[in-house]
């Protein structure tokens, strides 16, 4: 009979290095947690299995969780339901005490989330993912506190993202017991764009993770676990055949080497080229019973509970029982604790693919059956999925907006959005329409929009409510406007050509007028984009509006919203006063649950101190504001994803570079524009430190008009890559475009269009030694230009606060000081005395604003214009703080520029008529027919220097004069 290894093969390292990571035979050392990776059939779950028995035998607790394939629709937490329920039968007492104080656990009950349970009265609407995260771990900590806990999460390749964000709560979070976790999944599975690659790379950072990863089996482990599973009598020379088959064929998968060893062992052996025939061949040596007690199993997924397939099968108890039997037998099927699983994952996926259409169709029916009756227990994601597979989209619709309701409960946007754009489509069927009266279209679209702006991706949101209002041409004014609030809602957060206040409006109008709950919320959506759009007087008017039809209705969300929207509005008067009235606000939507409306009070309070130059302050707003997205399973939602690049931003100025890109590392799946903006603010390092980023910054280029955050951060990396390239045209090309998009999507003269200037002064500045005499002019006229551009905007900055920052004051100081280098350097009259000034007052006006890289940048500049100008001293203070600052932040070109401007001359070895380098070099430049002024800026050193090594030059060449010398050094080669 076919059989699986009794005794671990060729696995004894890999066994002794997890429990050892993970401190199974050392209780009393630190527990840790283990990513474990291999190929499908590589040996995981065997691996596992024989650590779980070495656990129990040093008498640890072990509970284990899998997660199942549900395609896109899977079920949030679906692991931890299962632990939970583990431990619920094992530990009752410390379960119960725990959901007592932690209501929250409750939720992830087994019992709780079949289609039986509703949420109570009492249940919050949605789960505070907060509250979730630490009831799982409290209850962990007491379990650990009896003895000590391991726990293992299975194929978590097919984790939905919910999962994953608990798993990485856990991972950061330290226990004060001996908790070990170990969490499984297939290498093989993660393609480039699998969700679970980038995340498995962000939890490989986090301290006491370690990464195990499970190769094949070498060829003599192969050989001794097809000696072992053959079965006795065979022949040597047979033997040695099916040894060398299963070695070639099997490269090292252990479940591949049993299914040939076991398919080649039976009647009528066979060793097939496919390994589909091998797992089919298996369920051929079934007898009828067992074979349909499979192929029932098959249809329900890698695991099945005992009552289901009892529900679905038809058999009777007796026949029921021998059929599962004979499958357990055969090893087929494996029971543990009420249900049957698969032996292999691909072992159900052989079986399923291999029924017939027809018996396809009827076993899921049996299953939406089953669910519906209440035979057997399940979820209404598991109902749709089935039911949607039998062709009963009516169940399938109900049970779709049911498992989207569920998965908004427990903070899964991205899920909820896949079974609510799932009832969509069903919905679209004009039958259906009318069969399902009781379901509300508008209602559910809006649902699926909030899901999909929540879950990061408003443009999707934005798409999905255009299409169904082209789709409801009959729709009446109240599902219109209920459709245009979410519509305006998601515009106002992306970079769009229309106007968002015209669409709220519009909403407004069509609201149903009195005491509305619908005319609130368009009004306080009206009010919120009012105020984006900076139209004050009328956002606060309509704010006012929505105010108090919202504390008529008893409507706590709304009265948030508009109270965050009326606090953020007095801009105009004391800052302290803005910033007492968002603090209020921030409490009341603590209070009355307004998640969204906490966000967004949290940012406006952070961004306050960020324009004032507070960035320590700043920075810890934002930091909160992160934390209660990442909580509430909001993190790519509106004003939770901003502040994760604000804090991001602020690392970045103030030199934290690693904890900077440690923020912009999303770790998953982002969606795209979020993904976008943290990869042009990693290039703000990248480029810093010297690499060459062109190539990442032509991918960015297409996502400009969609996100003008991409364009501020990519167009000034662009500027100073076509300044390396050398070329003048390109550095006025790429701000050229750079204000043509940006303009395009706000207006002419945004306020971050100084700091492009400021940078393309830069970068021109820097060519003008290097430049023709032709090319000079036009960097001139280039960089007036831009000088007049930077005074325009600020002339027409407008802020109800009238405050111009710090960071605008620096790089306004900065775009003076470069166009000032910039015309010294092409030898116009210049004062010494107002050019040095200027670089100090630059470099104060950085130094105020806190950016420590543009401040190295400023003082290696300064540097060099000391230097030139005969101050030695000052040139090498300014030189050494910008070169501690670079050395910091790793900032090689800094480092580079730093070290030409501090070369000295170094003597030559050859006759006492050779010239030295720096005389060949200024030999260079006199051919070139610079003058001493014009060199000396060039080389940043005196023009006395200069003119001291044109006398040495012209007595070592004997040239009466620069062109007799400039001939000489051609006619010897000297020049080219």
């Amino acid at each position: 009979m076919p059989h699986t290894s009794g005794t671990l093969v060729g696995r004894d390292a890999e066994l002794a290095e997890l429990a050892a990571l993970l401190g199974v035979r050392d209780p009393g050392g630190a527990s840790g947690v283990v990513l474990l990776a291999g190929d499908a059939g590589v040996g995981k779950t065997r691996l596992l299995t024989e650590l779980r028995d070495l656990a129990v035998a040093a008498d640890w607790q072990v509970a284990a969780g899998h997660c199942l394939d549900f395609g896109d629709g899977a079920l949030p937490y679906l692991p931890f339901s299962e632990l939970l329920g583990h431990l619920g039968a094992t530990r009752p007492e410390v379960v119960d005490t725990v959901a007592r104080s932690h209501p929250a656990l409750s939720r992830l009950q087994p019992g709780r989330r079949v289609l039986a349970a509703q949420p109570s009265d009492a249940d919050p609407a949605t789960l505070d993912r907060g509250d979730l995260f630490e009831a799982v771990h409290v209850l962990l900590e007491r379990i650990a506190a009896e003895a000590p806990l391991l726990l293992i999460v299975e194929d978590a390749h097919w984790a939905d993202r919910s999962t994953r964000d608990l798993l990485s709560f856990l991972f950061s979070r330290a226990f004060a017991g001996p908790v070990a976790l170990v969490v499984s999944y297939r290498a093989d599975d993660l393609f480039r764009r699998h969700p679970l690659r980038r995340q498995v790379a962000e939890w490989s950072r986090v301290q006491g993770v370690s990464r195990l990863a499970l190769g094949p089996l070498d060829d003599d482990a192969v050989r001794r676990l097809v000696a072992e599973l053959a079965p006795p009598g065979l022949g040597a020379a047979a033997l040695a055949a099916l040894t060398d088959s299963v070695v070639a064929r099997a490269e090292g998968n252990a479940f591949f080497v049993e299914e040939l060893t076991s398919a080649a062992a039976g009647p009528g052996r066979w060793l097939p080229a496919d390994l589909a025939d091998v797992l089919l061949l298996r369920l051929d040596r079934l007898d009828d019973l067992a074979r349909q007690v499979v192929r029932t199993a098959s249809v329900g997924g890698r695991s099945v509970a005992h009552e289901m397939i009892q529900a679905v099968s038809g058999l009777d108890p007796i026949a029921l029982d021998a059929g599962l039997r004979g499958a357990v037998e055969m090893n087929v099927l494996v029971a543990e604790r009420g249900t049957y699983s698969f032996r292999h994952a691909l072992l159900g996926e052989a079986v399923y693919d291999d029924l017939l259409p027809g018996e396809r169709v009827r076993l899921h029916a049996a299953y939406v059956a089953a669910l519906q009756k209440g035979d057997a227990r399940g979820t209404a994601a598991e109902l749709a999925r089935q039911a949607r597979l039998a062709n009963d989209l009516d169940t399938a619709l109900s049970a779709s907006i049911q498992a989207g309701e569920e998965a908004t409960r427990v903070g899964g946007p991205d899920e909820a959005a896949y079974h609510y754009e799932q009832a969509l489509e069903l919905l679209a069927d004009p039958e259906r329409c009318l069969a399902c009266r009781d379901v509300e279209p508008s209602r559910l679209v809006v649902r699926a929009a909030e899901a999909r702006t929540a879950s990061g991706d408003p443009e999707r949101a934005v798409a999905l409510i255009t299409d169904h209002l082209r789709r409801m041409p009959q729709a009446s004014d109240a599902q219109r406007a209920r459709m245009l609030a979410a519509q305006a809602n998601a515009l106002y957060i992306t970079e769009t050509d229309t106007d968002p206040s015209l669409v709220s409006a519009e909403a407004v109008a069509l609201a149903p007028p009195g005491d509305s709950p619908l005319r609130a919320r368009a009004l306080a959506t009206h009010a919120r984009i009012l105020a984006a759009v900076d139209r004050y007087d009328e956002a606060e008017a309509v704010g006012m509006d929505a105010l108090a039809l919202a504390e008529r209705l008893n409507l706590r969300e709304h009265v948030s919203d508009a109270v965050t929207t009326l606090s953020g509005l007095k801009k105009a008067g004391p800052v302290e006063g803005l910033r007492a009235a968002l603090r209020d606000a921030i409490a009341q939507a603590e209070e009355s649950g307004a998640v969204g409306a906490e966000l967004r009070g949290r940012f406006l309070l952070a961004r306050s101190h960020a324009d004032w130059g507070e960035l320590d302050v700043a920075a810890e707003g934002f930091r909160r504001g992160v934390e209660r997205a990442a909580e509430t399973g909001l993190q790519w939602a509106p004003y939770g994803f901003e502040a994760r690049w604000q804090l991001a931003w602020i690392e970045y100025v103030r030199g934290r570079w690693e904890e900077m890109l440690a923020l912009t590392d999303s770790g998953e799946h982002a969606p795209p524009i979020p993904a976008a903006i943290l990869t042009s603010m990693r290039l703000l390092v990248e480029q810093a430190r010297g690499a060459d980023v062109s190539a990442a910054l032509r991918e960015l280029r297409a996502l400009w008009h969609r996100e003008g955050a991409i364009g501020i951060h990519a167009a000034s990396l662009e500027i100073v890559e076509a300044g390396r390239s050398g070329d003048p045209a390109a550095v006025g090309m790429a701000y050229d475009e750079a204000v043509d998009v940006l303009g395009g999507i706000w207006h002419e003269w945004f306020s971050a269009r100084i700091r492009l200037a400021a940078v393309a002064a830069e970068q021109l500045a820097a060519l003008v030694p290097r430049a023709s005499t032709a090319q000079r002019e036009v960097i001139g006229t280039r960089v007036t230009r831009l000088h007049d551009d930077g005074r325009t905007v600020r002339e027409q900055y407008t802020d109800p606060s009238g405050h111009w920052g710090p960071e605008g004051r620096a790089w306004e100081r900065r775009l003076d000081a470069e166009v000032l280098r910039a015309r010294w350097l092409c030898g116009e009259q210049t004062s010494v005395e107002t050019l040095v000034q200027t670089w100090r007052e630059t470099e104060a006006a950085f130094a105020e604003f806190g950016h420590v890289h543009e401040l190295a940048l400023v003082r290696t500049t300064l540097a060099g214009i000391l230097r030139a100008t005969g101050d030695l001293a000052g040139s090498r203070e300014s030189a050494d703080l910008a070169r501690t600052a670079a050395q910091a932040l790793g900032a090689r070109p800094v480092l580079e520029d730093l070290r030409t401007l501090g070369s000295s001359p170094v003597r030559a070895e050859a006759s006492p008529g050779a010239l030295t380098p720096r005389e060949a070099e200024i030999l260079a430049l006199v051919a070139e027919g610079r003058s001493n002024g014009e060199i000396a800026r060039q080389l940043f050193i005196s023009a006395k220097t200069v003119s001291v090594h044109v006398s040495r030059i012209l007595a070592k060449l004997g040239a009466a004069g620069r062109t007799e010398a400039a001939a000489i050094a051609r006619r010897r080669g000297l020049v080219d």
